[in-house]
């Protein structure tokens, strides 16, 4: 098998590679470093192996923590991960579906890259003594957990066992819009102490090996060593982050404004940005739904999702968060095509319907390839 090790000194540039392929989501990675910092003090370990390693008959599944981030910060994080050496919803809902489907669960996959979100996968596996995956369903952070290159392959998001904070578990068997168990899970989180965790897409190692993005770990580390050497050489990290992502150069230019509101029944928030230096006299508009969903220079749609954009701060190449963005922050945006997984998981019917711009707030527009847009 090909392993994956991670040290204590891998875990700086781990997290600055998963933040910024989070692309303004995918958990806070100052949680994600007290998670992993947390393990290393215990003596766990994590074991990473790549998808060509996974036998064809292994049983993997998905899953992460669910819950409300006021919730979170009202009780600290750190008193969450305390709790967690006695009750951790994750363990908890993972054994229960290795129950439910009537198999051991041989590994667990993160759903996304992102700082808070791929660390609790190692805790989970560590702590469970399997295998954690070096793979994701985007390569990048989603809102929502249909959205993924697996459903648009025909993985199976259910059955999806829901676990509260009280010890209660819902298990949704069966969903005809995939939809609908977010808005369950929304749900249980919300009657059940407002933090939790979920399971869901049991899959085989042949499938995970035909639908799931590879690497989370390996290139959300050596992104992370590339902007810290760029930094240490006072070269420009923006550059080596991008040369490391082949990405494009999108705009660097200053939050004027950010509006949120209410259209299609989710709330987003909308960054009109003004350029600078080179980029002044273009304007961007940047939709963000947790995730950044889209992009359009002088009002021209130029990236859409899947294909990520990248939120960077320009001085140090570090991946911002949505929340984090305030007016009057100077940001770099870079645009990137997805991995060609994604990409043909969101042109199939249900990845159509599954990641439709629709469900960002922009039905007038169908996804597109970057490098076509920006011909």
């Amino acid at each position: 098998m090909s392993h994956l090790t991670l040290t204590r000194d891998d875990v700086e540039p781990l997290l600055e590679g998963l933040a910024i392929l989070g692309t303004g989501g995918g958990g806070n990675p100052n949680w994600g470093r007290l998670i992993l910092e947390n393990d290393l003090t215990r003596g766990r370990t994590w074991n990473i192996v790549s998808l060509d390693s996974v036998p064809d008959d292994w049983t993997i599944v998905c899953g992460g923590m669910m819950g409300s981030v006021k919730a979170i910060e009202s009780i600290g994080f750190d008193k969450v991960l305390e709790g967690w050496e006695t009750d951790f919803p994750l363990l908890r809902v993972t054994r229960y579906m290795g129950e439910l489907i009537g198999r051991r669960v041989d590994a667990m996959v993160p759903f996304e890259a992102g700082g808070l979100n791929s660390p609790i996968v190692l805790t989970l596996a560590a702590r469970m003594g399997i295998t954690a995956i070096d793979g994701d369903a985007l390569g990048r952070s989603a809102p929502e957990t249909q959205m993924t290159s697996w459903h648009g392959h025909g993985v199976e998001i259910t059955p999806m066992p829901l676990a509260d904070s009280y010890g209660n578990i819902v298990v949704v068997s069966k969903a005809v819009e995939p939809t609908y168990v977010d808005e369950i899970g929304r749900w249980v989180v919300t009657k059940g102490g407002c933090l939790g965790a979920n399971n869901h897409h049991p899959m085989t190692g042949a499938q995970l090996k035909q639908t799931t993005v590879p690497g989370t770990f390996s290139r959300a580390l050596g992104l992370g060593r590339a902007v810290y050497a760029a930094r240490a050489e006072e070269r420009d990290p923006v550059r080596a982050a991008a040369d490391f992502l082949g990405a494009r150069h999108l705009i660097f230019g200053r939050i004027e404004s950010l509006r949120e509101e209410e259209r299609t029944g989710f709330y987003f928030t909308t960054a009109q940005i003004t350029g600078l230096g080179a980029d002044a006299g273009h304007t961007a508009q940047l939709t963000i739904k947790n995730e950044a969903m889209l992009c359009a220079l002088d009002e021209r749609p130029v990236t859409i999702f899947p294909d990520p954009i990248y939120l960077l701060e320009p001085q140090t190449g570090r991946g911002l968060m949505s929340i984090e963005l305030t007016a009057g922050h100077v940001i770099t945006l870079l645009g990137a095509p997805a991995h060609p997984r994604l990409r043909a998981a969101a042109q199939t019917d249900a990845g159509r319907a599954a990641m439709s711009p629709t469900r960002f707030g922009h039905p007038d527009l169908i996804y597109r390839p970057m490098e076509e847009l920006l011909s």
